[in-house]
This record gives C-alpha cells, sequence and structure tokens, in this order.
C-alpha cells in the first residue's frame, strides 16, 4: 500500500511502540506523540535503533501530541481509557483531526479481584471508538488492533500469522485503510468486521484474552476461519 504518515498517540507505551515499530519496519512514516517532545524523542530513538539495516523502513521521529498530527494522514490512539475523552477533545481543537482517519485500540477495562472487565461505556450503547467519533466529528474513526499482544509487536519481528486484526468503522475506504495497515502487522489485511457500533463487542473481548493469557502463560490473540486468503 501507500507510504502514510501515522502518529501514534500514546506511542511511548507498549502498544503503541509495537505498532508504530511494525508500521515504520514497513515502509510508513511514523511519528510517536506524547504529552511532551522529551517523553517522545527517546522512544523514537528506541524504535528508529531497532529498525536498523531494514530494508525501506520508514523514518520514525518524536513530538508532542499536538505536533504529531501535523500532515499525519492517520493517527492512532493507543492510550489508557481514562481520561481518554478529554484527550481527544484536546487533540480534537482547531480542527486538528478533521478530514484524517483516526484508529482507535483502546480497551476501557477494569480490574478487581476476580480478574479483568470490560467497563460500561455509556450504558452499554457506545464504546472508546464511538466516543472519539463523538468528540471529533470531523474525523472518520475506526476500531482495530485491540487484541494484538504489545510485547509480541516488540518482541518478535516475523509475521503474527497466527492472528486476525479486526476492524470496524462506518466508511469504507478508511477500514480499507486500516485493514491494509494491519498487513504490517500478521502479513496480510485486517477482517473488515462490520460497523464502528461493533467496537462495543470488540473492545471488551480484550479481557477474554487476558485472561487466557494469564491461565495459559501465552501471549494470545484472534484467529477468524474460513476466509479465503486467511
Amino acid at each position: 500500500m501507500t507510504s502514510l504518515r501515522i502518529a501514534v498517540i500514546g506511542g511511548t507505551g507498549p502498544q503503541g511502540k509495537g505498532l508504530g515499530y511494525r508500521f515504520a519496519r514497513h515502509g510508513h512514516t511514523v511519528v510517536v506523540g506524547s504529552r511532551s517532545a522529551e517523553k517522545a524523542v527517546p522512544v523514537a530513538a528506541e524504535v528508529t535503533e531497532r529498525l536498523a539495516g531494514v530494508d525501506g523502513a520508514g523514518e520514525v521521529s518524536g513530538a508532542a501530541n499536538a505536533d504529531a498530527l501535523t500532515d499525519a494522514d492517520v493517527v492512532l490512539l493507543a492510550v489508557p481509557y481514562d481520561g481518554h475523552d478529554e484527550l481527544v477533545a484536546s487533540l480534537a481543537e482547531g480542527g486538528a483531526l478533521d478530514g484524517k482517519v483516526v484508529v482507535s485500540c483502546v480497551n476501557p477495562l477494569a480490574f478487581d479481584k476476580a480478574g479483568p472487565h470490560g467497563r460500561v461505556v455509556d450504558g452499554g450503547e457506545g464504546s472508546a471508538a464511538e466516543s472519539a467519533q463523538r468528540i471529533a466529528p470531523g474525523a472518520t474513526v475506526v476500531g482495530a488492533f485491540h487484541h494484538v499482544s504489545a510485547v509480541t509487536l516488540w518482541k518478535t519481528d516475523a509475521p503474527l500469522e497466527h492472528e486476525d486484526v479486526l476492524v470496524c468503522g462506518d466508511d469504507q475506504d478508511a477500514k480499507a485503510t486500516v485493514m491494509g495497515l494491519a498487513a504490517a502487522v500478521t502479513g496480510r489485511e485486517g477482517v473488515d468486521a462490520g460497523k464502528l457500533r461493533l467496537a462495543r463487542q470488540l473492545e471488551p473481548l480484550t479481557a477474554v484474552l487476558i485472561s487466557i493469557n494469564k491461565r495459559y502463560k501465552v501471549h494470545s490473540g484472534i484467529r477468524v476461519s474460513g476466509l479465503d486468503g486467511h
């Protein structure tokens, strides 16, 4: 696919850093975003060092969140759910997200003595991805990459062939863009999982995988059977 400029908001965290590395490894330009450039720049340097010797790797830089958005084609939200709405609102100020594809891999999760579970968003009638779309109506929000292990993204270089990236959204062109980006992770296009409202099911499913990981000491993922090419 055509090389994209991708702003990874939350790029200093494990999920953001891992996805940013994978995208850059496949030729995309990546800007690691954080609340301050001082935090983002060292992580960008770490990713750049990891890419040494990779033919065709994209450039990686670090910047404060607002600066990371400049000229970005795609914005990845890889942030905790706590404070999510306030962060998206700040990013959207002045129309900074207008016209951009915004990918949400945010999982509203909580933990108690019984283990992980999904948090109820908008009385069960919403999701983090839908909240982002409501807050930034000029953007096109797509939900994806919820179930990919942050550890595996960074630890290995090979495609995660045992996993599929499930992609949900209301705009087919935006979904196609994100499904193409999924190839940087699994080696093949992502799976069209339907409308954006299905993020209500995809996001809390992550709690199930965390429970499986804890029980079997693995980094589990989702693979969809019965699809040609998958």
